[in-house]
């Protein structure tokens, strides 16, 4: 059956999103093939809304590989503007999306009738603190924490853009630590509002940006008394905005969406 589609962007984050509310399919495969570059439509990852008790609606989260993630920033960003501008729901005061995370608020900002950013309770943070880990000839020290998904954040004082992410992202990923595998943030401290982050994604490899990855980063550069409660997050894809109190406050997450554009599917798969 063709499967209509849009496409979103959300500070180089892109996704594909879909209404799965009266559909049965296999969504890891279908986010396989529609996620393809080249092949497929290309993607970070797929968002699909499903139907929720708990909210006026529920979002499941595919990775580019078929994996199954609880949580993602830009992701329930970009899924808000979807349903809004979809006539999936409406919401004046907040629209209430419930994820693998749990429940999730997303404050619009519209333009002319459009949602051109958006602001998110991404909760909070649960901190498990610091680790060494092995990495073969290397040993890195991270903060782990989780925003309903795992992270591991580096804070180094070499720059971002020189460290070799594609060699080291893989195995943090799939370090035995990590049973579920983890997301990989790699940060640099520029000022206490100003951080820059490079993001190797569980299930993805690195993408140009991530919500709950700048969120990690800012988290845990704040705790370790190295930035104030609001910061912009610097990534390869544009900016991002950070708002964190401390220890046992909610994390809130500001920026952009956008739509590239809408499409029917009718590749290969399910």
């Amino acid at each position: 059956m063709p499967l209509p589609f849009v496409k979103l962007v959300a500070a180089g984050n892109a996704y594909l999103a879909v209404d799965g509310r009266t559909r049965e399919r296999d969504w890891s495969a279908l986010a396989r093939a529609m996620c393809r570059h080249r092949f497929g439509v290309g993607s970070d990852g797929l968002l699909v809304a499903v139907r929720s008790e708990r909210a006026p609606l529920g979002l499941r989260i595919w990775n580019s590989d078929g994996s199954e993630a609880e949580m993602s920033g830009n992701g329930v960003r970009l899924f808000a503007k979807f349903a809004l501008e979809g006539g999936l729901a409406d919401a004046d005061d907040g629209l209430v999306i419930e994820t693998r995370a749990g429940l999730r608020t997303v404050w619009p900002e519209r333009v002319d009738g459009r949602m051109v950013a958006g602001r998110v309770a991404m909760g909070v943070p649960e901190v498990e603190g610091p680790a060494w880990l092995a990495l073969g000839d290397a040993t890195l020290a991270v903060v782990c924490l989780s925003l309903g998904n795992p992270h591991a954040v580096h804070v180094t004082e070499q720059p971002v853009g020189d460290f070799p992410l594609a060699a080291l992202g893989p195995r943090v990923e799939h370090h035995p630590r990590f049973p579920r595998r983890v997301n990989f943030e790699v940060v640099n401290v520029l000022a206490r509002d100003r951080v820059r982050v490079r993001v190797f994604e569980r299930g993805e490899g690195e993408t140009l940006s991530s919500g709950t990855g700048s969120t990690a980063a800012v988290v845990a550069a704040r705790l370790a008394g190295r930035v104030d409660a609001s910061v912009t997050v610097e990534l390869r894809g544009g900016e991002l905005v950070v708002r964190f109190e401390g220890e046992g406050a909610p994390a809130f997450l500001e920026g952009p969406t956008a739509e590239a554009f809408r499409g029917v599917w009718r590749g290969v798969g399910p």
